[in-house]
């Protein structure tokens, strides 16, 4: 079997089995089977597959079939066009969170930001790519998850970013150990009860966000006013439909404050600033 009839019968198979995007899936699994980049998969699709080979790659979409994320399979995801290595430790990134990113960078430019603290960092993904578009800034990344914290420290040292973010391990706001002057975080904000199904994979710390979605993200707003600069600001991440309240607690809490909120690409509410 040839690498271009491997990808074909793995699509058919996935795609049978209403698995998302399958011919990205079935190209990162088989590229990772088989140790190649994507340039050296699709100037040799014509290549036959080994009986070893052909072994590792099914055994892998085995593993897509069961349910297990491929980016926990490979052990990589991409953010913000950088590469990331994850685990069942971290949630992974998505796509949507890169908003964050682009909007604390568009704040950057055009107003000092000196200090940055990330509020739940996970693999380190949102911190380490504002430490690389933010060069002068100093970056602070917190995280309650030890486990959390070891890959995030891998990713910093893969990126080179070790010496300007700083990784602190507690609760929310409580490791930061000086106001900042903006502080960001993509909390869990998915409702408890549609966690009822567990999700095998990815850690349900990084997912529960309690009864409404809203319990960490409220629980950070009631301490960031010991935590952020005069003048400072806050972006957060946010769920679907969930924008009218966190608008309506932050206005009451900060009176006089710019509160705004900016859609993805889809459309939906995402970030609150």
């Amino acid at each position: 079997m040839t690498l271009k009839q491997a990808l074909s019968h793995a699509r058919d198979t996935l795609a049978a089995n209403d698995i998302e995007d399958t011919p990205l899936e079935c190209e990162l699994l088989l590229r990772h089977a088989l140790n190649i980049s994507q340039v050296q998969l699709y100037t040799n699709l014509n290549q036959e597959l080994t009986p070893k080979q052909g072994v590792t790659f099914w055994h892998l979409i085995k593993r897509c079939l069961n349910g297990e994320p491929t980016a926990y399979i490979t052990g990589c995801r991409e953010f913000y066009g950088l590469d990331f290595y994850v685990n069942p430790s971290v949630l992974i990134p998505r796509p949507e969170s890169e908003l964050l990113v682009e909007m604390v960078v568009k704040l950057a430019r055009n107003h000092t930001v000196s200090t940055i603290a990330e509020i739940g960092t996970g693999c380190g993904a949102i911190a380490i790519s504002l430490a690389l578009k933010l060069p002068q800034a100093k970056i602070y990344a917190t995280d309650i998850s030890a486990s959390a914290l070891e890959v995030a420290l891998f990713n910093c040292q893969e990126h080179g970013v070790t010496n300007r973010i700083h990784l602190l391990q507690g609760n929310m706001l409580d490791p930061l150990p000086e106001p900042v002057d903006l502080i960001v975080a993509n909390l869990p904000y998915v409702k408890q009860s549609e966690l009822l199904q567990p999700t095998h994979f990815e850690p349900m710390l990084a997912l529960n966000g309690g009864t409404d979605g809203l319990e960490k993200i409220r629980r950070l707003c009631y301490q960031v006013n010991s935590k952020l600069c005069q003048g400072g600001y806050l972006l957060m991440e946010m769920g679907q439909g969930q924008a009218g309240a966190i608008t309506t607690l932050l206005c009451n809490l900060f009176l006089g404050a710019k509160v705004e909120v900016a859609p993805d690409l889809s459309g939906i509410d995402r970030v609150v600033s």
